[in-house]
């Protein structure tokens, strides 16, 4: 179907140069640039139309992806940055900015496929213990792709949460995290989460301290702490699916490296050995694919 379209768009796109090499000698005059901009626009709905057949069915490539299967949330652990630029002969910061560049192309593919929440392992408290230029220029490239993606994100109505423990990072780059999040709050049908200094394990201590210092106060008492209770007072809590329903890891390593330990209880997981920014939308497909073809039980027989 796809190749049928394509020969039909090259036989329009002959035809229309034709008749504008006829036109212009009996000056009639036709843009080129018009011409060109209506190739793209068609191509482009041609685009569109593979990505959704009907109400039910997304259709990307030869995959079909059901709509009504489709994760919630999708989690990604962004491993292999650093591998790639080495690779690839280039700097490491190179490699981390290739990196935000493809989170962005992925949770805007994520959510043209009506996945509605994307969160993403950004910087672990763990990563401090990283060079300290590296370090540096990780804080900086954060600061830049979100100061330089307000308008983006506002355009796209996505709304844009950054969840971690923020006091060690720089103040310039707080200052950005406040103004994303106040621009973009009111948006509901996409929702981008960047952990940034997040431990898994201080994100569950820190539920446990506030609840003992509202119990302190008089707030509340033993028999209402609850499962319910301590996901609202998650760092997760910002979103309305604060369990992924889908975890990716790429570059090859099977492990969850202290992300979201409270809330990957029931998580489905997909680990890749494809290097972060070499992981398109192929690749996310066949995640997807992976995981609309298992049963989830939850711990109970089906």
């Amino acid at each position: 179907m796809l190749s049928l379209l394509s020969s039909l768009l090259s036989l329009l796109f002959v035809f229309l140069i034709s008749f504008f090499i006829i036109t212009s000698h009996f000056s009639f005059p036709l843009s080129l640039l018009k011409l060109l901009g209506f190739i793209k626009f068609t191509a482009s709905r041609d685009d569109d139309d593979n990505y959704k057949r009907d109400e039910g069915t997304y259709v990307v490539g030869e995959e079909e992806l059901q709509r009504e299967l489709m994760p919630r949330h999708v989690a990604v652990i962004m491993d292999g940055n650093r591998r790639w630029a080495k690779r690839e002969g280039l700097l490491t910061s190179q490699g981390h900015e290739a990196g935000a560049k493809r989170l962005i192309e992925f949770s805007e593919l994520c959510f043209k496929l009506g996945i509605h929440t994307v969160s993403a392992f950004a910087f672990s408290t763990e990563n401090w213990g990283r060079h300290k230029i590296e370090v540096k220029c990780l804080m900086s490239l954060i600061q830049h792709y979100l100061k330089s993606k307000i308008q983006y994100f506002q355009r796209e109505e996505t709304r844009v949460s950054i969840i971690g423990n923020l006091t060690k990072i720089p103040e310039s780059l707080r200052q950005t995290i406040h103004e994303i999040e106040e621009a973009t709050k009111s948006y509901k049908k996409k929702h981008l989460i960047l952990a940034i200094d997040y431990s898994g394990r201080l994100d569950i201590l820190r539920a446990c301290k506030s609840i003992v210092h509202k119990s302190e106060a008089g707030l509340i008492r033993k028999e209402d702490v609850d499962e319910a209770m301590i996901e609202r007072e998650l760092l997760t809590s910002c979103t309305e699916f604060s369990s992924p329903d889908l975890l990716i890891r790429t570059s090859g390593e099977q492990r969850i490296s202290n992300f979201f330990l409270w809330q990957l209880a029931y998580t489905e997981l997909f680990f890749s050995s494809v290097l972060w920014p070499d992981f398109d939308k192929d690749k996310l497909v066949e995640a997807l694919v992976s995981y609309q073809r298992r049963e989830r039980r939850f711990g109970c027989r089906v």
